[in-house]
């Protein structure tokens, strides 16, 4: 090979000055990169019972492990982010077992409505066990968690004999029962050592009322002559309300009600159980109880509806100062006693008011 056949190409390269400052050419050219293939990155943890002939066969079945995990091809390549797959959409699901929750609620409906239409007295010790058992997990709760020993003896007796008074004396005898029951506490309470002595009492003379007392309205209702018309409207309303709440706010319910006392309620919840409510408030008036009227079963349902919650934020309030979920765990589905008393106890004195101004005590 002569000088001549290379050396206008070397003077042309290496003899402009303006040449000089360029960076080196690549040691191969473009169309020689298109067919090299760079070597398969061997992921950090090898395959679990696989040797390494496996796993080069199956790098060359999967087209390499650049491309299989998104790395360049091509040193010129820009690597590639990786598709990612939105997750599926959650479907919302109720915070309890439902199958359980409607056979606990069957079952208990039916023992309802028997004792309430065939002797009207098995119906009185039917909220007579309600209201011991609902005492029993309150006061066991209370103690567990705060250390008040509410007295339950005096409790249970006193909380007992006051459904039976509110039923044969009405209003004075459930206010004289209640007055009983509490002295009882503070005296039985005397018996134990006096550190706590207050909170104790105060613990006592609350459940007395929260739960015995509430509850005698439902006996007050049931003394009248359609007694067992009143207390089946007030159990239909109480529930189709909390049912209208529920099944409305699960479905549409996305402003909260009480985020900071129960944050499962929402506002669409509450629409819910107003309407459902007013709806079956004007049927039960109508066709129920003797006098009513479909307007005044309207207004009844309405007050139903917001005792009802009331009263369900006022034991979530209970609950939450506790740090519990369920006050027992007696009901599968429902929790205790409690957790199903808790809308109807305030919702009692409402509806015996209402139904007292709208036809009369009977």
């Amino acid at each position: 090979m002569n000088d001549s056949s290379w050396g206008a190409p070397q003077a042309g390269y290496w003899g402009a000055p303006e040449m000089q400052a360029a960076p080196a050419a690549p040691a191969y050219d473009v169309h020689d990169a298109q067919h090299t293939r760079p070597m398969p990155i061997v992921p950090d943890v090898p395959d679990a019972g696989r040797d390494a002939d496996d796993r080069d066969d199956r790098d060359e079945r999967d087209g390499g492990a650049a491309r299989r995990g998104g790395g360049p091809l091509f040193r010129d390549e820009k690597p590639q982010e990786p598709m990612s797959t939105p997750p599926p959409p959650q479907k919302k699901r109720a915070g309890r077992d439902l199958r359980a929750a409607i056979g606990v609620g069957v079952g208990l409906g039916a023992v309802i409505v028997a004792s309430l239409f065939i002797v009207k007295a098995v119906f009185i010790g039917v909220i007579a066990i309600a209201v011991v058992v609902g005492l029993w997990e309150l006061t066991s709760r209370l103690e567990e968690r705060k250390g008040i020993k509410a007295p339950l003896v005096p409790l249970a007796v006193g909380g007992a004999a006051m459904i039976v008074a509110g039923y044969v004396r009405g209003a004075e005898g459930a206010w004289v029962a209640m007055a009983l029951t509490a002295l009882a506490v503070l005296v039985w309470r005397m018996t134990e050592p006096p550190e706590g002595y207050l909170k104790d009492v105060t613990a006592g003379v609350f459940a007395a009322f929260y739960v015995p007392f509430l509850a005698t309205f439902v006996a007050m209702l049931l003394s009248a002559d359609d007694g067992p018309q009143r207390v089946l409207t007030f159990l239909l309303l109480t529930v189709v309300s909390d049912t209208g709440a529920y099944a409305v706010g699960w479905r549409f319910g996305k402003h909260k009600l009480a985020p900071r006392i129960s944050p499962g309620k929402t506002r669409e919840g509450l629409f819910g159980a107003v309407a459902f409510a007013m709806v079956a408030g004007a049927l039960c008036m109508q066709f129920l109880i003797d006098g009513g009227t479909w307007w005044q079963g309207l207004l009844l349902g309405l007050a139903v509806a917001a005792s009802a919650t009331l009263g369900d934020l006022g034991e979530s309030m209970i609950k939450r100062d506790l740090g519990i979920k369920d006050m027992g765990t007696l009901l599968p589905g429902h929790g205790g006693i409690m957790d199903r008393l808790d809308s109807l106890l305030p919702t009692a004195p409402v509806v015996w008011l209402l139904l007292v101004l709208f036809v009369g005590s009977g």
